[in-house]
């Protein structure tokens, strides 16, 4: 197969929208994403825990939401450089309909949080309040002395004290005192400290909030003062980095630098306490350099975030039903004395697996294993975005390195909030001996590729894993991504020469089978879209499926809208943003949108174009969006194999028929749940069906 040529129509392809053609805001897409993980929290068919959880991630995709998006479109205005969106509007405008949508969702997570809690202390978890345990409160006195005053500072705020600095995220008390003998009033800052936990246990699975206990010995922090009044908030600020990478000598120091000043970075959000006083919330306001649109009120507990904790708790009645990622048939050992061999595996064909439903243990990390300890083999080559606290897979390489193997790490130190363990593993690789490199300036590595070169006989073999995830055995429980393990020649010269490109200096623009940006994997979509579309055209049964995390790149966009047009009938499963709009008459009437949110995180790319021998798969990192198509390395890959390509069929086919877990875009740019529209729900589950199909698989093989 030869890599697809860029045609003509493409480069017109990638000409922004006018104003005529739908186009949904990517930022008010993202909220309605992040309303669909908020509705897992208020569905009483999920068990109690699962939506306690879905209640921490709705809060932490908030804080990122505003650390990120909300810090850009801020920093447009500042810089007054904003030039509309491909919908038309500015930042200004977007950041009006960001805080018009926002107040309601943050209103039903309070809510949602307020039944949540009730209904945990139903089954014996309990939040309660600092005063509703007073048999408690000479134990958590002594406790507050012992343990949190040492560690907190209180911060006046008056002439001689200029106004503190609060960290990025920090929940903080603003307190006012009153002198006695003056009768003046002084406002001082205590930060909640991070390094302490947020949930003080006082009893079986009973637990008071720190910012509680603080707030009960207020008096020890100010002796000889009157408290009068104490509230609760918290700041976000500008989190994103700015690396001028070009100028930067040692692009590892630079990441470092940049990390010392996220910390200062500009405020964006304020979160406060129903119950602040208008005067205090002016004096943050001023402090902050906020507006008042700036600010968010709370009803009930702020940082939700610290749910996860009680989501955590052991008590099975109140969790999904445990799942078990299993080892693929051609994977298992022989026997218990006997391990298996996996480039045997590979050698007798090419093996998809499908996370969290495959074990990652079981298959991606023993190949990068075995590879470490294999003493034929002579190089591994690995990019990584994303890693786990401890490792396996860098553990691995590093014992690869020490034991003379060629190992070459391409370890992406830009990953968002990723960079500081990155930077502590890169430069673990680089004491034991591997080669170490951090990508192309202006570019982030954000493919997912493990190349492995093994003496054989008299001569050399390749094989290589190519996946949609990160390596990262923690995150392949929770999210669902797809990998292929190959010796294909054509794909491990690819992935042979993208390395080149990753850690030399070479302009690899064409490749045998692999889609890479921002080279060719652009003009290779659009090129595929335009094929099946004249295909169409001439001999009808069309056909585009595409599952992704996002739709709103405007070329992308424009081209599927062709397609449409040309009476291609095109269904998109996009677990978050998706800035077409289907249904439009004479645009996108055969175009569905679907998004499927639950148990998992949907995290796979698949691409399916065509039919019959016109059909093309593709699966990979890339999503349709412009950085991931313009501004990162990323890398696309095709699944040949007749039964792999079943195996994505019957992924799609049921992800396409859910109607528990799964959404429709309707022509109105609403999302609905699937099992409201239809006319007799079936009840399908994609996890569920997965699951028990994957059970069923491993006991009737073949």
């Amino acid at each position: 197969m030869t890599a697809v040529r860029q045609p003509a129509a493409t480069r017109r392809a990638r000409a922004r929208p006018d104003a005529t053609i739908p186009y949904i805001n990517r930022e008010l897409s993202w909220l309605d994403f992040n309303a669909r993980i908020l509705f897992e929290a208020t569905d009483e068919r999920n068990p109690l825990l699962e939506r306690t959880r879905f209640l921490a991630i709705f809060a932490s995709n908030m804080d990122e939401f505003f650390q990120v998006r909300v810090a850009g479109l801020k920093q447009q205005l500042l810089a007054r450089h904003s030039s509309p969106s491909p919908d038309g509007l500015s930042a200004r405008d977007v950041l009006e309909k960001i805080r018009t949508r926002v107040l309601p969702l943050i209103a039903l997570h309070a809510r949602t949080f307020a039944g949540i809690k009730d209904e945990l202390a139903d089954a014996g978890i309990r939040i309660v309040a600092y005063d509703e345990r007073p048999e408690r409160q000479v134990e958590l006195r002594e406790r507050f002395v012992d343990e949190i005053f040492p560690v907190l500072t209180p911060l006046a705020v008056d002439p001689g004290h200029p106004f503190p600095y609060i960290s990025d995220l920090s929940l903080s008390l603003a307190v006012t005192v009153r002198d006695p003998e003056t009768g003046e009033r002084h406002f001082a800052r205590i930060k909640v400290p991070p390094v302490l936990p947020r949930l003080w246990e006082v009893g079986v699975r009973t637990y008071v909030l720190l910012e509680q206990i603080i707030a009960a010995n207020l008096a020890a922090l100010f002796p000889g003062m009157v408290v009068e009044e104490h509230h609760l908030f918290r700041v976000t600020r500008n989190a994103d980095l700015s690396i001028e990478e070009d100028e930067a000598d040692d692009l590892l120091l630079a990441i470092e630098e940049e990390l010392r000043k996220r910390r200062f970075g500009k405020v964006v959000r304020l979160e406060v306490e129903r119950s602040m006083p208008h005067a205090t919330r002016a004096l943050l306001r001023s402090g902050l350099g906020l507006e008042e649109q700036d600010v968010y009120e709370i009803a009930g507990m702020l940082d939700l975030t610290a749910l996860a904790a009680i989501a955590d708790i052991d008590m099975p009645e109140l969790q999904p039903r445990p799942w078990q990622p299993v080892v693929p048939l051609r994977l298992q050992q022989p026997d218990e004395d006997e391990e298996v061999d996996i480039f045997a595996a590979i050698r007798e064909g090419d093996i998809l697996l499908h996370h969290p439903y495959d074990s990652f243990a079981g298959s991606v990390q023993r190949f990068v294993e075995q590879a470490a300890s294999d003493p034929d083999v002579l190089t591994i080559k690995q990019t990584l975005y994303r890693t786990s606290g401890d490792s396996p897979i860098v553990r691995a390489l590093i014992e690869a390195a020490e034991r003379g193997k060629q190992v070459v790490a391409m370890v992406e130190i830009k990953a968002r909030f990723d960079e500081r363990a990155n930077i502590v593993w890169a430069r673990a690789l680089e004491r034991a001996g591997a080669h170490v490199a951090y990508g192309l300036v202006g570019l982030k590595t954000h493919c997912k590729a493990a190349l492995v070169v093994r003496r054989e006989g008299r001569g050399l073999r390749r094989y290589v894993h190519m996946g949609t995830g990160n390596y990262n055995p923690q995150t392949a429980r929770i999210y669902v991504d797809l990998g292929l393990l190959t010796d294909d020649p054509d794909i491990c010269a690819d992935v042979t020469d993208l390395f080149n490109v990753l850690t030399g200096v070479a302009r690899q623009r064409s490749y045998r089978k692999l889609l890479v940006a921002p080279t060719s994997l652009r003009e290779g979509l659009i090129g595929l879209i335009e094929a099946e579309t004249e295909r169409h055209r001439r001999d009808g049964g069309g056909r585009i499926i595409m599952k992704i995390n996002a739709c709103v790149d405007p070329a992308m966009v424009v081209a599927l809208y062709k397609a449409a047009e040309a009476g291609v009938s095109i269904d998109l499963i996009v677990r978050g943003m998706c800035s077409l709009m289907p249904g439009q008459p004479n645009l996108s009437e055969t175009i569905r949108v679907r998004s499927v949110v639950g148990r998992f995180l949907e995290h796979s790319r698949i691409i399916w174009i065509g039919s019959g021998e016109a059909e093309r798969f593709y699966i990979g990192s890339a999503d349709l969006m412009e950085r991931n198509l313009d501004r990162r390395i990323e890398a696309m890959t095709p699944v040949e194999d007749p039964v792999l390509q079943g195996r994505l069929r019957e992924i799609i086919a049921i992800m396409l028929a859910d109607d528990r877990r799964s959404w429709q875009l309707g022509a109105d740019g609403e999302w609905r749940r699937t099992e409201t529209i239809v006319a007799e729900p079936t009840g399908i589950d994609t996890f569920e069906t997965l699951m028990a199909m994957t059970r069923a698989a491993l006991e009737t093989p073949g």
